[in-house]
């Protein structure tokens, strides 16, 4: 079993697991129990009524924070030539096509987003795919598209990927304890109700079974979803 601190120990004291905390409350204990030295990202865990062993409930998306999440991903762009400079301009990293296939081959993976436009994956499929496994770049999370400009604003402006694990449960980032309580506020319902309309047909009694919130090295708090859900 792993050691828990002294300093965990101490700040969990703050927090009753028998209870489910409004948000506003859920809130202000992130901030009292995120004690590291450094600024902690603010975690939401939402478990979901889906089977994800079934396909027709699977539940992926993505959505755009309206504060971001609190750090600008680092983005690399596959695109043809004559768009490299447009996508520079939005704010890529890196842009290549030939060139970034090789720096990806030989070890390079200073990137946190890998972005493609369509006809760039014959070029980078087969070669990268075993390299890359999930971080190769996906329609279902937004990274394979035309307007792979548009996709680079987005993910530098606060688009983040939501997808349910083997467990059931999203985990997203909503920003850090250093922002304002009305910034996590506006983050969390965001993604409450984007989850919540994103709910598969075939799944059948209560979608959203419960939500946790947390700092990176803090303990969790259970959320009262009942004034933020349908």
């Amino acid at each position: 079993m792993a050691k828990v601190s002294k300093r965990y120990q101490e700040v969990s004291q703050k927090i009753d697991r028998t209870r489910q905390y409004p948000l506003d409350e859920a809130i202000q204990l992130v901030k009292e129990t995120a004690s590291a030295n450094f600024d902690e990202t603010v975690e939401l865990h939402i478990k979901l009524g889906a089977d994800p062993t079934k396909g027709d409930q699977s539940v992926r998306g993505t959505l755009v924070l309206p504060h971001g999440t609190g750090k600008v991903p680092r983005v690399a762009v596959f695109a043809p030539g004559e768009m490299a400079q447009e996508v520079r301009e939005a704010g890529a990293d890196r842009v290549g096509d030939e060139d970034l296939v090789r720096a990806i081959e030989e070890g390079w993976d200073d990137f946190d987003v890998l972005v493609a436009h369509p006809q760039m994956m014959g070029l980078i499929g087969a070669r990268l795919g075993p390299i890359l496994g999930p971080r190769m770049p996906s329609k279902k999370a937004g990274n394979i598209t035309p307007d792979v400009a548009r996709a680079v604003q987005d993910l530098k402006g606060g688009r983040v990927e939501y997808r349910m694990d083997r467990g059931g449960v999203v985990h997203l980032p909503v920003g850090t304890v250093a922002f304002d309580d009305e910034q996590l506020r506006e983050n969390i319902v965001t993604v409450i109700e984007t989850i919540q309309a994103a709910r598969p047909s075939a799944v059948t009694g209560r979608f959203m079974r419960s939500a946790t919130l947390s700092a990176t090295m803090g303990p969790g708090i259970r959320l009262d979803l009942t004034s933020l859900t349908v």
